[in-house]
């Protein structure tokens, strides 16, 4: 008769190490040393002759979950009918223009007024506009651009179940399957390891192990 036996295993999953520093930390507070600028001049130039890749540069960053007691500085819109004298305006409508995000009408800086979360929403679209402030006459075409936020590792993997039950029967060879366990995480997996689990066995061990990517546990 071919016995079965029960084993209680304990898996835990984790994140890869990561460095804590990050290349946009110099943007989390306050003026960036070099501030993204949207050329609203150059914008139209490009609609008039597209090509594939064209408006990839139409693109802002944020860190999400900002903790500073600034307002977080975002980027600076620029026409290049702006002389400096102060005639031209700048213009922010979209997606929480005026609210989320504001602007000096007359530097074109933008910035985010609260913390954003990339889970809850990863990509604002925005449209800008210079126009001169004595007539109210746009001197640039209205252009969009998006603002993207950067994921940070904030949230914790869980697994898809409470309790894996599995069994295995006596004298099995070693190697042979037992079960495999899974783990989801919500942060972005498209950027850095936020999102990458390592799985690994905390009770259960010598006679089980676990493969680190795929969370295969098997008999050793």
């Amino acid at each position: 008769m071919r016995t079965y036996h029960c084993f209680w295993l304990l898996f835990w999953v984790t994140h890869p190490h990561q460095s804590s520093s990050s290349p946009l930390s110099r943007r989390t507070r306050g003026l960036p040393e070099s501030p993204m600028v949207l050329d609203l001049s150059r914008s139209h130039k490009k609609e008039v002759n597209r090509s594939k890749r064209s408006w990839m540069w139409n693109q802002f960053f944020l860190l999400e979950e900002y903790t500073g007691s600034d307002y977080q500085y975002v980027g600076k819109l620029h026409s290049d009918q702006d002389r400096g004298d102060g005639s031209l305006k700048y213009i922010l409508s979209g997606d929480g223009a005026g609210d989320l995000f504001i602007i000096n009408e007359n530097t074109g800086d933008i910035q985010a007024t609260r913390r954003l979360d990339r889970e809850e929403k990863p990509v604002y679209t925005l449209r800008a506009q210079a126009v001169n402030k004595r007539t109210g006459v746009p001197v640039e075409p209205e252009s969009e651009f998006i603002i993207k936020i950067h994921d940070i590792n904030d949230n914790e993997p869980l697994f898809t179940k409470d309790i894996y039950n599995a069994s295995v029967p006596e004298m099995s060879d070693v190697g042979t399957f037992v079960v495999q366990v899974t783990a989801t995480d919500a942060d972005d997996p498209t950027y850095g390891n936020s999102a990458r689990v390592v799985y690994s066995i905390l009770q259960g061990q010598p006679y089980f192990s676990v493969e680190s990517e795929s969370g295969w546990g098997t008999l050793i």
